[in-house]
């Protein structure tokens, strides 16, 4: 398997300060990450990403500037 290779399917992951990523479905999710639930082809997952992530900012910048 390929981390690039066009048959690869993905799952959207999420870590403690709210940052998105991709992690492809044959390996385990690294440790402080979870799934959100939406898995696919890399461009799938990417426009998730984008129409979700809206706001960059870790989740500890955006609670300190509230």
């Amino acid at each position: 398997m390929s981390f690039d290779g066009e048959n690869t399917q993905f799952r959207v992951v999420i870590n403690h300060e709210e940052q998105y990523s991709i992690w492809p479905d044959y390996k385990a999710i690294p440790e402080g990450w979870k799934s959100v639930g939406v898995e696919g082809d890399k461009q799938t997952c990417l426009t998730y990403i984008e129409a979700t992530w809206t706001d960059m900012r870790p989740l500890s910048l955006r609670k300190a500037m509230a």
